[in-house]
């Protein structure tokens, strides 16, 4: 807090001015504000502006002091104040305290508020048989409901958000202008008088009976199903229930839903969502039937019934009532609560656990539009559910974990995206591109970063100009003018090729890929000092041209040297072997054996080949054509679960990394033999006496949990003996490799039962997510470098 201090003598009648910066809209906070103010007897005003919140008040200095001691202690739940400030003026005179319309002045600054789930309150109401929106699906009030996916400018007011079509009627208008009440510049704020609609199709209606022409409605009070909302509602429930694949509009995109008990129906969306075996996401109505499907320990409950909503995964429990389709191969579920009314309503009447998985299809971005939706899920979905509030931008649902009891992000979006992180220290405005895979970009501005919704992986046209609309969303609203761009080192990343091509007047600032991992680790615990960072993933562009991914860098934001990284071996067929970790598996093999390895049918990827297929691939590995070199210790898991026989071809990012941890045996305590190559800077982390070690358990016929548990221990062994290398008392531990939790937590407690200070991901996730964060804070330290 900034403060000018009190007049020493001052008189009887002073005035206050204050300036509040941080997620102070949208919360209740003015209404807050007043009602502190008149309790107090105290005069002036307080409104939303372009920052935040202003406020002045008038009244005798005593009270006036009591005033800005209870104003941060009795904040709405909501808010979070992230600086504020405070000058005493001399009084006017003034009698009564008002609430001002806003004011926009200057580039915005304010915090905007993430979607928020509905509060008991409108929990209470939507079931409540005689409030006035008993099952109305779209009530809401200041402590939830829809805030990131409605606002089209800032700051934050109805005629701002996507409900500007909608009049208030009467009663909701009373609501909206009263400071006493919850509803209060609530600015979704609508009733089935006066607020969005349901409709519903099934595909042969779509063709019968078309929609009105796009776009659509072409005027919101007109809704052509009016006064049909409840027989659109129960058309849905009857088609769930019926075993069809329902398309659901809800907060930030569509969902496919279905029951979650029916074998034929989760297959049949499988097969038409072209996502064979990722696990699916599974809707519950309450805590109750979360606990029948998983073990849901304190700290998950309390996460899974957050205003967020996230998705949280589970363990599952053996006799869990659920199709075997759903998360085929995994111990775990993620399970979520429903994240608005209509979800609530929707979990109640079908009274079963529902697939809730993302609108789209593999590869593309969640559909937000009626059109779209209709066009790229018309093959997929039976029918859809729709509402007419526009949705201004996509928010698919955040993913989270528990490790070591705290939660950690896999995925951030709906819930908590934009929501600022910190930085480290003041900053131009920074734009970074993020990096190619579950892709995000970031917003540097002042003190703190806005880091986008999940955008995902940049492989399709429709992600790339997801990619596009959402960094011109956030220049957009906060009416910024980059002063550097950031973006990953690698060349054919699209995210690097949009930063370099955008018509922006500002410098390039190139990061590289691990780097920017080790500075989102660091400035997501707060830590500014130099760390051994252990960056872990599958790929990341080198300085030197090749593909890194098994780093074990020291550094901080500023810089970085490598001081050891993973033994370098091939790629046969480049990006085939990133989906193929047959391929992996045999070029660990030519590495140690030469084409005698080739020749164990007893080990499955080589019987996965066919002798002339060997000899193509000994080829490109002798005269290394088309066989990039890596550290990547993401590819090393990928080839060791091939070699186990678990996973040949990967159907998603991360599946044979996945398959060998919930493979692993949790009471084995064994270790294979590992070497540090200490010859030079860097030093290497030889793999070869494991990967010989594993063949060997192989050929004696251990069993497959025995040796993943064994190549998990190891692999914890080589990151402690890094570490004690190094002497650095912090170690970052940040990739993909670390949404591998029996990684993350085994080595975790190793170094700290070592002595050192181990820094974990927390507010981004520990995958490519954050790699935008890492950009802003790399380009910031060169900035600001004297």
């Amino acid at each position: 807090m900034c403060s000018s201090p009190l007049p020493v003598h001052p008189p009887d009648r002073l005035r206050l001015h204050v300036e509040i910066a941080g997620a102070v809209q949208g919360v209740g906070f003015r209404p807050f504000v007043y009602r502190l103010a008149t309790e107090l007897a105290l005069a002036g005003w307080v409104l939303n502006d372009t920052h935040g919140v202003s406020i002045e008040v008038e009244g005798p200095a005593p009270i006036l002091a009591t005033f800005l001691q209870r104003l941060p202690n009795e904040t709405p739940p909501n808010a979070r104040i992230l600086h504020w400030s405070h000058t005493w003026l001399v009084a006017t005179g003034a009698t009564q305290f008002e609430i001002r319309l806003s004011e926009r002045s200057g580039a915005p600054s304010v915090s905007i508020l993430p979607d928020l789930a509905p509060c008991p309150a409108c929990q209470a109401e939507l079931f409540d048989p005689n409030n006035r929106r008993f099952q109305y699906p779209f009530t809401n009030c200041t402590h939830c409901g829809p805030r990131f996916t409605i606002l089209e400018a800032l700051p934050y007011d109805r005629p701002n958000t996507t409900m500007q079509g909608f009049a208030l009627c009467p009663a909701c208008l009373t609501e909206y202008n009263n400071p006493l009440d919850r509803r209060f510049h609530a600015q979704p704020n609508a009733c089935p008088v006066c607020g969005p609609e349901l409709a519903f199709y099934s595909l042969p209606d779509v063709v019968q009976q078309p929609v009105p022409p796009a776009p659509w409605p072409a005027q919101v009070g007109s809704w052509q199903l009016k006064g049909q909302a409840q027989q659109a509602f129960d058309a849905a429930v009857a088609a769930l229930r019926a075993g069809a694949v329902v398309a659901v509009k809800g907060l930030g995109g569509f969902q496919l839903m279905a029951d979650a008990r029916n074998a034929a129906t989760v297959a049949r969306l499988r097969a038409r969502k072209e996502r064979p075996f990722k696990p699916l996401a599974v809707m519950v109505r309450d805590l109750t039937q979360a606990e029948a499907l998983c073990v849901v320990e304190p700290a998950a409950a309390t996460l899974l019934a957050s205003n967020a909503a996230p998705i949280v995964l589970l363990p599952r429990r053996p006799e869990a009532l659920l199709a075997p389709e759903v998360a085929p191969g995994t111990p775990e579920l993620g399970l979520m609560l429903p994240s608005t009314p209509l979800h609530h309503l929707l979990l109640e009447e079908v009274g079963c656990p529902l697939v809730a998985t993302s609108g789209n299809l593999a590869d593309e971005p969640i559909c937000t539009d009626e059109w779209e939706a209709l066009e790229r899920l018309g093959a997929v979905a039976d029918c859809f559910l729709l509402h007419n509030r526009p949705i201004a931008r996509h928010a698919d649902d955040s993913v989270l974990r528990l490790v070591e009891g705290v939660p950690q992000f896999l995925r951030r979006a709906r819930g908590y995206a934009p929501f600022p992180l910190p930085a480290p220290a003041a900053q131009p405005t920074i734009l970074a591109t993020g990096a190619q895979l579950k892709n995000t970009v970031a917003l540097g501005i002042g003190d703190q970063v806005m880091l986008s919704q999940h955008i995902g992986d940049l492989e399709t046209a429709a992600a790339f100009n997801a990619f596009v609309r959402v960094i011109e969303d956030f220049l957009r609203l906060y009416a910024a003018e980059p002063a550097a761009v950031a973006h990953d080192l690698h060349p054919d990343y699209l995210s690097t090729q949009w930063a370099r091509s955008a018509p922006l007047a500002a410098p390039r600032i190139a990061v590289q890929h691990h780097h920017a991992h080790l500075a989102a680790c660091l400035a997501d615990n707060g830590v500014v000092t130099p760390a051994l960072g252990l960056i872990w993933d599958g790929t990341g562009y080198g300085p030197d041209g090749t593909i890194w991914g098994g780093e074990c860098l020291l550094g901080d934001a500023a810089s970085f040297t490598r001081f050891a990284h993973l033994r370098p071996f091939g790629l046969p067929g480049g990006e085939a072997a990133v989906r193929e970790p047959r391929r992996v598996a045999l070029a660990l093999l030519w590495a140690l054996y030469g084409e005698a390895g080739w020749s164990w049918d007893w080990l499955a990827p080589v019987r996965e080949f066919s002798l002339p297929e060997r000899r193509l691939l000994g080829t490109l590995l002798a005269r290394q054509v088309n066989t990039p070199q890596t550290t990547s210790m993401g590819r090393l898991f990928d080839g060791v679960a091939a070699l186990l026989g678990l996973v040949q071809r990967t159907t998603f990012e991360g599946e044979a990394a996945m398959a060998l941890e919930h493979c692993a045996d949790p009471t084995e305590t064994g270790c294979y033999d590992l070497a540090l190559l200490d010859a030079g800077r860097p030093a290497q982390l030889d793999w070869a006496p494991l990967v010989a070690s594993i063949c060997a358990d192989l050929r004696r016929g251990a069993e497959q949990p025995r040796i993943a548990a064994r190549f998990h221990n190891t692999v914890v062994e080589m990151g402690v003996a890094v570490a004690q290398a190094a002497g650095c008392a912090q170690v970052a531990l940040s990739g993909g490799c670390f949404q591998n939790r029996r990684l993350t937590t085994q080595l975790a407690s190793r170094l700290r039962a070592r002595g050192f200070q181990v820094l974990l991901h927390r507010n981004t996730p520990p995958n490519d997510g954050g790699v935008s964060y890492g950009q802003v804070v790399v380009a910031a330290a060169l900035l600001n470098r004297p």
